[in-house]
């Protein structure tokens, strides 16, 4: 990972997200992504953090990755599966990310174990990095690539999402992507054990 400079609290997310999370303007996707995961373990509150320091965090890796998005970076999420970003304002949206898109009221590896049994429901696993990321390709009842990155929060979990199109089907509204995230979670019995799978304990 390329950075700059330490990532300040103060930094200004608007003007400069990259350097915000202590990264140089042309760092890629990856390397945003992994730069939150080391700041979220540096400032989230089940760490002693701060909340508004972790927002600030979120905040400027959403921010960053639009700009990535934007410029076209084929860098963008380079696990296999994922799709190539738009390159053409004129062309309808190939890809879009939504982050922080929800919470998970557990922690990380118990809500990416979650997270796995409700891709099997949905779709297939392309690709992961336990317990912070997964790339599944959706089939139902949405089509779609889809990346989720996993972030201690307080105790909790919160996932970002990135979606994009698979062929030539439409890009879904993120809004659906995420109510099917959610709704499969829901699903899952939870227990002191973790997650598991009513439809195999039942």
């Amino acid at each position: 990972m390329r950075c700059t400079r330490p990532a300040l609290p103060g930094a200004i997310v608007a003007d400069d997200p990259f350097g915000a999370l202590g990264l140089d303007a042309d760092a890629s996707a990856d390397d945003v992504r992994s730069a939150r995961r080391m700041l979220a373990k540096e400032h989230h509150p089940d760490r002693g953090g701060d909340a508004d320091v972790m927002r600030a965090v979120n905040d400027a890796a959403a921010d960053a990755l639009r700009r990535l998005e934007r410029a076209g970076s084929p860098e963008i999420a380079p696990a296999p599966g994922r799709p190539a970003a738009d390159d053409g304002l004129d062309e309808p949206a190939r890809f879009t990310t939504d982050v922080p898109s929800f919470t998970v009221e557990a922690l990380p590896a118990e809500t990416f174990e979650a997270l796995v049994i409700v891709a099997s429901w949905f779709g297939d696993v392309l690709d992961d990095d336990p317990p912070y990321r997964l790339d599944v390709d959706l089939g139902s009842p949405v089509r779609c690539w889809c990346r989720l990155d996993l972030i201690p929060d307080a105790g909790a979990t919160t996932v970002g999402i990135s979606i994009g199109m698979l062929g030539d089907d439409p890009l879904p509204d993120i809004e659906l992507v995420r109510d099917v995230w959610v709704d499969g979670l829901n699903r899952l019995d939870w227990d002191d054990d973790g997650p598991t799978d009513p439809q195999r304990t039942g």
